[in-house]
């Protein structure tokens, strides 16, 4: 038997659009990019308008002879430019269960939802886009005055960049790594157990893979033993890499790992943090998948679909 691999790219990381860096100077190019070009507007909720059916984004036609400072270059494909614009949104966010959109179609066939509930339904092109949007607008929603000298900044090169308007510093989008791990039993090679752990801020009943942030000088691999023994107080081995997925709320690159651990070590759970950890067998992993499918209920709630954990529990369970 061979070490179980994601059986799928996350959903996150399914971008088809080019990204070239080149574009983002190219102002005659841009020019040409924005005549024909598909806009995505995003609210200060992080939302878009997606279309009846849920698997593509609304786009709106760009307006004007040359994209405005506030539009932020996402990509092309096909000779046809992506960009996205942030806008003010009076109506509060409504609370939209991902499962049952594909029966929803309000304000023309359209509907504002988030990337954490329309990440996993959309297309592959829809999915690249909405995250690179959303993690351009919330670094730029965030990233007002230079952290250098407190000056103003102002966009540049298509929105991936910032200058200082006092000493003329340029800054480009953060990104925080993150590991995610599946630790798993020593029964065989991807062992008979999972060890899953629920956060006192969750729903009760939801439970996911551990995770946590990676810190100065410090190595991915080093990051796992570390962020798992200081959450559940078990010492792992066997570490590897699985994939990754953008994560941006507001600006984590999340990095999949699996590790193996001992079952019979006793469980110490970071006080604040974890609140509930279980090690739980890969039948009833498979249950919970089966009943959410189905619509039925299962004590065991698992993570959403557009989350790279949700991605490793399934290539796990299966």
């Amino acid at each position: 038997m061979n070490a179980f691999q994601l059986d799928n790219l996350p959903v996150l990381s399914r971008s088809t659009v080019e990204r070239e860096e080149g574009l983002r100077e190219d102002t005659k190019r841009q020019a040409e990019l924005w005549q024909n070009g598909r806009v995505i507007e995003v609210d200060q909720y992080g939302r878009t308008p997606i279309r009846a059916g849920g698997t593509v984004l609304a786009h709106r036609p760009a307006a004007g002879a040359e994209p405005p400072a506030g539009a932020f270059l996402l990509g092309e494909e096909k000779g046809v430019g992506y960009w996205a614009v942030r806008i003010k949104s009076e109506s509060p966010p409504a609370v939209i269960d991902w499962r049952s959109w594909q029966e929803i179609g309000e304000n023309d066939g359209e509907q504002w939802l988030d990337l954490r509930g329309a990440g996993s339904f959309l297309d592959a092109t829809s999915a690249g886009l909405f995250t690179t949007a959303v993690a351009l607008a919330s670094w730029h929603s965030r990233g007002k005055f230079c952290a250098k000298c407190g000056s103003v900044v102002q966009p540049v090169k298509s929105g991936w960049a910032t200058h200082c308007t006092g000493c003329g510093r340029e800054e480009y989008p953060r990104t925080d790594p993150a590991v995610i791990c599946l630790v798993h039993d020593r029964d065989g090679v991807n062992g008979s157990q999972v060890l899953l752990a629920r956060q006192p801020i969750w729903p009760k009943g939801r439970y996911s893979v551990l995770a946590g942030f990676v810190e100065a000088g410090e190595s991915l691999e080093a990051c796992v033993a570390r962020e798992i023994c200081e959450e559940v107080g078990v010492d792992v081995s066997d570490i590897r890499y699985l994939g990754s997925q953008p994560w941006p709320f507001p600006r984590s690159l999340m990095l999949g790992f699996a590790a193996s651990a001992d079952v019979d070590q006793p469980l110490k759970l970071a006080d604040g943090e974890i609140e509930e950890a279980h090690w739980v067998t890969r039948e009833v992993v498979q249950e919970a998948l089966a009943a959410e499918a189905s619509g039925a209920e299962h004590w065991l709630g698992l993570p959403g679909p557009t989350s790279i954990a949700r991605r490793m529990l399934e290539s796990w369970a299966a």
